[in-house]
């Protein structure tokens, strides 16, 4: 009986041990310091790893909304926001393990288009059916689009480019005009055919989240719902967690972060969580208990 206990714990330890761990890529604040990572056993309550990695080098140097994804290769890719304004890309770079990330570039994907304000949010999904990464980012070109109360400059609507290997991308096209102006866009595969996009209304007086309906990755998106966060609220980021989906976001008025969770996009419940002081828009992913020792055992960088 001893004997089996004890190959029934050595059991159990080997797939705690093996059972994949949730991480969130994250930033702090004024957003020099560079990459951040946080991680959680559950999906609920989360830790800072309490270093940083990739450092903000190109465009305007700095880092804001990581996006991270990974390819069948084995591969990361990392996106984000590297200006304000002025940048008409984003930065990247690529890692095996999360620990050594290649030198940041810069990705210029609106450079074509003299009026472009900005390059915000570049969000990386990646499409395993086509073996390609699909990347949405939000861009304003003043006077193109109808507005509501909000400025010119401030008038985005979502654009993509799709590419294989990081170093070929398809030409820049409009990915979503909803009518209104829309930032922060996550794409979430729930099975083949059936997407969700999770975004941020950005018009004023909303500046809430909603969702929308497609069959592809890459659109069309149909059935945008009423907002299911109150106002004041930005930068989504999903997890799936057992049968549910919780849908985390940045309450930055009331300077918390807070989630939702839902089983089927359509009906929203509060949930109890808990994220770090300071931590900003990023994305949930999941990793190896492997990975996360060695970012954990990591010298600062």
């Amino acid at each position: 009986m001893r004997h089996l206990i004890y190959i029934t714990f050595l059991f159990l330890l080997s797939c705690t041990a093996q059972k994949p761990v949730y991480m969130f890529t994250s930033f702090n604040e004024p957003a020099t310091d560079g990459l951040r990572f946080l991680y959680s056993y559950d999906g609920y309550k989360w830790t800072d790893v309490g270093r940083t990695f990739v450092k903000p080098e190109v465009g305007s140097k700095v880092l804001r909304d990581p996006s991270i994804a990974k390819g069948v290769d084995g591969t990361y890719h990392l996106v984000w926001t590297s200006g304000w304004n002025k940048d008409k890309g984003f930065g990247h770079a690529r890692s095996k393990d999360l620990v050594n990330w290649s030198a940041p570039e810069f990705i210029p994907v609106m450079e074509s288009d003299s009026n472009v304000v900005n390059v915000w949010a570049p969000e990386l999904f990646y499409d395993d059916e086509n073996n390609q990464y699909v990347i949405v980012w939000a861009s304003t070109i003043p006077f193109k689009f109808p507005k509501g109360q909000e400025d010119e400059n401030n008038n985005h609507r979502l654009y993509y480019t799709v590419t294989k290997d990081f170093k070929t991308f398809s030409p820049s096209k409009l990915y979503l005009d909803p009518g209104f102006s829309v930032i922060d866009a996550v794409i979430v595969k729930r099975a083949a055919k059936d997407y969700v996009l999770v975004h941020k209304d950005n018009t004023r007086p909303n500046r809430n989240i909603k969702v929308a309906f497609g069959k592809s990755p890459l659109g069309p998106w149909t059935n945008i719902s009423a907002p299911f966060t109150d106002n004041f609220t930005e930068g989504p980021s999903v997890a799936k967690v057992g049968k549910e989906w919780l849908i985390y976001f940045d309450s930055y008025r009331n300077k918390t972060y807070d989630a939702v969770k839902t089983s089927d996009f359509i009906h929203f419940d509060s949930a109890a969580v808990s994220v770090p002081h300071g931590h900003k828009h990023g994305t949930i992913f999941m990793a190896t208990r492997k990975e996360l020792k060695g970012v954990l055992n990591t010298e600062n960088r």
